[in-house]
């Protein structure tokens, strides 16, 4: 993660929100050499992402039972 001081930030501030944006790499600002902020990517929830998928499984028959076990002969 790249750090710079609040001094560096604050004249370029938006190109600093810019690269993040493009790169996704957060961005950590210090102060007296300590970080204080973290910028990052906006990213929505997990519940927010598999709210599409709730009620999506009709029915589930033992839930405990391993899934595709056959399948596993295939990795070997």
């Amino acid at each position: 993660m790249k750090e710079i001081s609040k001094s560096q930030f604050k004249p370029k501030t938006l190109e600093y929100f810019r690269n993040v944006q493009e790169t996704g790499e957060p961005l950590i600002i210090t102060e007296y050499g300590k970080p204080v902020l973290k910028i990052m990517p906006y990213t929505p929830e997990p519940e927010t992402l598999l709210q599409d998928l709730r009620g999506s499984v009709l029915s589930f028959e033992k839930p405990l039972e391993p899934v595709a076990i056959e399948d596993w002969d295939l990795l070997e």
